[in-house]
């Protein structure tokens, strides 16, 4: 069962309904949101009844909650949930680009980068400062130089970054660097003591989907971050391993409405990471759109054939504006519009 508290209950009414719970011998999770706080109740639910607690102070709803995650759960939030990052909607009626280079490399082409992404219409910008890759001896990323090259091109766009954590470590560094978004890789999916620490924080999170993930390990994962007090998540699906090997993974499409049923959270999706390969990229992105998600991780670099990791899937500045036109059209025939 879950607890969900009005905007003013006191800290005295989430005190008592702790107390209930625990006096049926039960265990509590107490999640604080920027906007509301949940109580979750552990154990056998069957000992709680909801009237007990719909009339105590403070409550706005009590659930019987079956599944095991409960705070990103569908069932006690129908309504879509739209982030806000700094100002910029991800979720409701509105489809947010994402795009940038795979890699922070140097000033000037991160400088190019912004202003690509800026005229194509894009809002908000990605890029890496810290690689994790396949090979210990490949290219890892600029690192803190490439955090500040990342924001000082961005700066110079009023563009909101996005970036990878891999590191509890590297957490105060980001929130030094005022990043806007954190994102969470496929290989860090379930890293939980990295989920618990951005469920601390008040920052957006981008949830990639593990490799091998099913929807379920995903949805856990992302209640880690949820049960912390940070309900700022946004799924995004980069595509699944499989025994085909014509491309880099497969793009499950099906995961978006299915997700949309189980959560009331955003979901994009990454089509770079999914096919591997810059001609796929528009085909998966118009499938995306079409299938209903809230925006799209798209790898763009002034000069893909010179960039220093995945060349092959970074779309050129043209080739960014062209699909932002062709979206355009798909989520206008579905009452929606790309910013």
């Amino acid at each position: 069962m879950i607890i969900v508290m009005h905007r003013e209950a006191s800290d005295r009414d989430v005190a008592a309904i702790v107390a209930r719970i625990e006096e049926q011998g039960l265990g509590v999770n107490v999640s604080r949101g920027t906007e509301r706080t949940v109580i979750g109740a552990i154990g056998d639910e069957r000992k709680l009844d909801q009237v007990m607690f719909e009339t105590m102070a403070g409550v706005e709803q009590a659930l019987h909650i079956l599944k095991p995650y409960k705070i990103v759960a569908r069932e006690w939030h129908p309504e879509d949930t739209v982030i806000h990052i700094r100002g910029i909607p991800l979720g409701g009626s509105q489809v947010q680009v994402i795009a940038g280079p795979c890699s922070v490399e140097t000033p000037e082409q991160m400088a190019a980068s912004a202003s690509a992404v800026k005229a194509a219409g894009v809002r908000l910008m990605r890029g890496g400062a810290f690689k994790p890759r396949t090979s210990p001896y490949t290219f890892q990323g600029t690192g803190v130089e490439g955090l500040e090259m990342f924001r000082q091109a961005a700066d110079a766009e009023n563009l909101p970054i996005v970036t990878e954590l891999m590191d509890v470590r590297q957490l105060p560094m980001f929130m030094d660097y005022g990043v806007d978004v954190i994102q969470i890789g496929t290989r860090n999916m379930q890293n939980f003591d990295l989920l618990k620490e951005v469920g601390r924080i008040n920052v957006p999170v981008i949830l990639k989907r593990g490799m091998s993930a099913t929807i379920s390990e995903w949805l856990m994962a992302a209640e880690y971050i949820a049960a912390g007090g940070n309900h700022n998540i946004i799924f995004c699906e980069r595509g699944i391993r499989t025994f085909e090997t014509a491309y880099r993974n497969v793009l499950d499409v099906t995961a978006i409405p299915v997700l949309k049923k189980e959560t009331h959270l955003p979901v994009i999706v990454d089509p770079s990471h999914a096919g591997g390969k810059a001609w796929m990229v528009p085909a998966l992105s118009r499938a995306a759109v079409a299938a209903g998600a809230d925006g799209l991780l798209v790898e763009m670099h002034p000069s893909p054939c010179d960039a220093w990791c995945d060349a092959d899937q970074a779309l050129n500045p043209q080739e960014l504006q062209t699909l932002m036109g062709e979206l355009r059209g798909i989520a206008g025939i579905l009452g929606r519009s790309i910013a």
